[in-house]
């Protein structure tokens, strides 16, 4: 079995195939073009530089194609990066498709739905229940294959649901520590505060920004699908209200792109569960690529820090 790609130590050397997650075209000192890879397998990705590319090259070497890869892991600038001694596209006689290259959640999507599914079960609101469940149905497809984002964390696929799930779990721990708040607007803002996603999201390969992405984003598609699920289920109560406001504040300020502040409970709890979750999964993914005793590299999204992992830590 071929050890993925970020399971390499620096100096090893890459023999194998790898899938393009993106490409970007850049002017090198010298004049000359040159290509950023990002290369992924099921172990995560790299980044790598296509030095001198042709004219062809970045159509050759384009998203979602896959490659045969030869080169060294070096160190530069505080990551890892894949040295290019040789990369071609693949032969049609070497049967690969992008799926076999992709990270996936480390939770089956059935059992992902069985638990979501649960705590839906559990809600006692039949407003809140009902428009839950319809846009969970009605999107639960994309939902269980999408990752949460393109980059930064759970980048990957199924991860949208995994970071739900985990956000549940994080939700009923909270909520039972402080009873007064309402399990059932806290699993259901949970549940629905990314599902805008599937639709600002192209989908679990390559994924980038649709054109309703990038001029709309998640968290406005998501409230005015919240608006059509109780029309077409005939509800007019505050409910619906209250549930798009924790859509609409869950980033929490207006500079981590929220257009309200929390306002009630249940969406200030939302905000801080959403930012843990995330916050972990990137520090878990970024320490899995290092050493007891060494430095990850530095993580953008958390302040451009470094994270060392203890020594004491097998």
């Amino acid at each position: 079995m071929v050890k993925g790609i970020l399971l390499h130590d620096v100096g090893e050397q890459f023999d194998s195939y790898l899938l393009i997650k993106s490409s970007a075209k850049g002017i090198a000192s010298n004049g000359k073009p040159f290509l950023t890879l990002m290369l992924q397998d099921q172990s995560g990705d790299i980044e790598a530089k296509l030095w001198d590319a042709k004219p062809n090259d970045e159509t050759t070497y384009g998203p979602q194609t896959i490659v045969k890869v030869t080169g060294d892991i070096h160190h530069y600038r505080g990551r890892n990066q894949l040295k290019l001694r040789n990369i071609r596209p693949v032969e049609p006689t070497e049967t690969m498709k992008p799926e076999d290259f992709l990270e996936t959640a480390p939770l089956p999507k059935q059992e992902m739905s069985d638990i979501v599914t649960q705590y839906i079960f559990e809600m006692n609101n039949p407003n809140i229940q009902r428009i839950t469940r319809y846009l969970l149905k009605k999107y639960g497809t994309e939902f269980f294959d999408y990752p949460a984002a393109t980059k930064n964390h759970h980048e990957f696929v199924s991860g949208l649901a995994y970071h739900v799930v985990s956000m549940l779990k994080l939700a009923k721990s909270v909520a039972e520590l402080y009873p007064s708040l309402d399990k059932d607007l806290l699993y259901a803002g949970v549940i629905l505060h990314d599902l805008g996603k599937v639709k600002e999201l192209s989908g679990p390969i390559s994924t980038a920004y649709t054109v309703e992405g990038n001029l709309l984003g998640h968290i406005s598609i998501m409230v005015t699908e919240i608006s059509k699920a109780a029309e077409e289920l005939e509800i007019d109560a505050e409910e619906v209200l209250i549930l798009q406001h924790l859509i609409l504040s869950h980033h929490g300020k207006a500079e981590w792109g929220s257009p309200k502040p929390p306002m009630i409970k249940e969406a200030e709890i939302l905000h801080y569960i959403d930012n843990l979750d995330a916050k972990m999964n990137m520090m878990d993914r970024a320490l899995e690529r290092v050493k007891p005793g060494e430095y990850t590299e530095r993580v953008f999204a958390l302040d451009n820090r470094m994270f060392y992992k203890p020594a004491f830590h097998k």
